[in-house]
């Protein structure tokens, strides 16, 4: 059989078995060894097998994951997010819509600290999703800006997705990471002007704050208890920036600091270590087993020609890089609706990457704008993550399709973010550069 047809067919079987909920780790790995057996024989097949997993897991660039994981599942054990929440509701309240603005940017802290969307998300279902809605706040506005900030999770530093995206496409991991600050703040910042617009335009959708008034003195003060959470992003961010660590020890600087700072805040104990080591273990292996399935499906598409086909036909087309980005803009958003998030970064990368390199796109601008669509993937219809894990955490108190609607206002203020990173790419690699 042809080569390209088996490397096709291979693609149509992945999609079927991401439909049916096969997990995509196991489902890349069967389809990428099936075949590599048809394309290579057994021998090949068995030979991926044995090295492949090993090359990939002993890359040195991928140990950061554990150690970013860890430092968020301590911080988020600590209930350091309940005093940030707390703070943001003091200072920022007095806003329109005061509660949900300051979610969102208690949202864009945690998540700076955790680099997870759904660890962030479920934390603001708990701590901020009921004061809001307590408060009277329109349902749809209180959960969807605790689901849709959570997405900064993969686009701020330390971001999980932003490492993996980097060891496949072999760019530099912190400049990629520094990358994400600027979008993020700019999601961060054009999600608060959203919901200040709509609730002016619309004063039902939240009552004004009746909280708590405090003196200046008693402002600065309710910041004490959250000092240590800025103080561990610019650590972990200025160590990668400044070249002073790699990823990889800045994350467990990060490690070390939070142990540090919970305890000196009485906050550490053995069960907390207990907890978050068990959380960061378990998501690890979780995102290793669909890593090291992607690099398995790689190895596959790369033996079957698809992405040199394709990489070929671009550059014979002529076709600019900002029709590439349009093209595949469509495509992450379709993909998105159906499929895992990561599964969806993972299983194009193989695909897109040679068509990059003949396009001469910007490795690292290019990995901000799709990990920015893996963010509007886990926010729309009918797979969004975030939406499902927000719906896990408040339960009957307020309707899935309530949920759903509440996003779809932040996918507006998406849309007005993506054209300023696609339009002026600047925007993305002037941190970046320079580092350099």
């Amino acid at each position: 059989m042809d080569t390209m047809l088996i490397g096709g067919t291979g693609l149509v079987a992945l999609i079927v078995l991401l439909a049916i909920r096969v997990p995509v780790g196991i489902a890349l790995s069967i389809v990428s060894m099936i075949g590599l057996w048809m394309i290579r024989g057994m021998n090949g097949a068995i030979g991926a097998i044995k090295g492949i997993p090993y090359d990939f897991t002993a890359h040195w660039t991928l140990s950061a994951i554990p150690m970013f994981l860890l430092m968020g599942t301590i911080i988020a054990n600590s209930g350091m997010t309940s005093s940030l929440y707390k703070a943001m509701r003091v200072w920022l309240g007095w806003l329109p819509g005061g509660l949900a603005v300051a979610t969102n940017f208690a949202g864009a802290g945690f998540a700076a600290a955790s680099g997870s969307s759904m660890a962030t998300t479920a934390t603001l279902g708990r701590v901020a999703v009921p004061e809001m809605l307590a408060s009277g706040y329109n349902p749809g506005l209180a959960t969807g800006v605790a689901t849709a900030v959570g997405t900064l999770g993969a686009v701020i530093p330390p971001s999980i997705i932003i490492v993996l995206y980097a060891i496949f496409a072999q760019a530099p991991v912190g400049q990629v990471l520094i990358a994400g600050i600027v979008p993020g703040l700019l999601t961060a910042f054009a999600y608060a002007t959203l919901i200040i617009l709509r609730v002016k335009l619309n004063p039902s959708l939240a009552p004004p704050y009746e909280g708590e008034r405090l003196t200046l003195a008693g402002h600065w003060a309710i910041l004490r208890p959250i000092w240590p959470l800025p103080v561990l992003v610019f650590a972990v961010i200025g160590g990668i920036y400044s070249g002073i660590m790699t990823a990889t020890e800045s994350g467990a600087a990060g490690v070390v600091l939070a142990i540090l700072v919970t305890t000196l805040q009485g906050k550490f104990s053995f069960k907390v270590l207990k907890q978050s080591l068990v959380e960061a273990a378990e998501t690890t292996a979780t995102l290793i087993l669909i890593a090291i399935g992607a690099a398995l499906f790689t190895r596959f598409l790369a033996f079957s020609g698809i992405p040199n086909l394709l990489a070929e036909m671009i550059a014979a087309g002529g076709a600019s890089p900002l029709v590439i980005i349009l093209s595949i803009s469509v495509v992450y958003i379709v993909l998105g609706c159906f499929l895992d998030p990561l599964g969806v970064l993972l299983l194009t990368l193989p695909i897109l990457l040679p068509i990059f390199d003949a396009a001469h796109i910007n490795l690292v601008w290019i990995g901000i704008i799709l990990v920015k669509y893996i963010e509007i993937g886990m926010l729309t219809p009918p797979v969004g993550l975030n939406v499902f894990v927000m719906k896990g955490v408040v339960e009957d108190a307020v309707s899935l399709g309530e949920i759903f609607k509440g996003v779809t206002w932040f996918l507006l203020a998406e849309v007005v973010v993506m054209a300023i990173l696609i339009f002026f790419p600047q925007v993305t690699l002037f941190l970046p550069n320079y580092m350099n």
